[in-house]
């Protein structure tokens, strides 16, 4: 049997803010419902990518927004998604060198803090 990760909560204060940020940097909004005046259900997919992550209003989350810093995304190119990330205006760190990857970090609206590495060549 496969135990495959597809979808990751990312606890925000402003769906509509979050989801216009991750657009932004390439995400695909791939659902966007308003099931109930207290429930907003959103999904949006990193491009290439087997996981999304979802957000809205109403979710049960037990983070509050800015404190989820676990996610760690793999890119073929961390200067690119350096270059990909300032350019749509989100803070991101510059290429961090480790014997295990190069990682680029950066944070949403909210302070949610995402690593991005680049795999070492095998």
């Amino acid at each position: 049997m496969d135990w495959k990760i597809e979808l990751i909560f990312v606890p925000v204060s402003d769906v509509d803010r979050a989801k216009a940020f991750y657009e932004s940097i390439g995400f695909h909004a791939d659902h966007d419902q308003q099931v109930d005046e207290a429930l907003r259900f959103v999904q949006m997919t990193p491009p290439g990518s087997a996981c999304s992550i979802a957000f809205g209003t109403g979710l049960g989350l037990t983070l509050e927004p800015g404190q989820q810093d676990t996610i760690q995304v793999v890119v073929a190119d961390a200067d690119a998604a350096l270059e990909q990330l300032r350019a749509a205006g989100a803070t991101a760190e510059g290429v961090d060198e480790q014997a295990w990857g190069r990682f680029v970090t950066f944070a949403d609206p909210d302070g949610n803090r995402w690593t991005l590495q680049q795999l070492p060549a095998r």
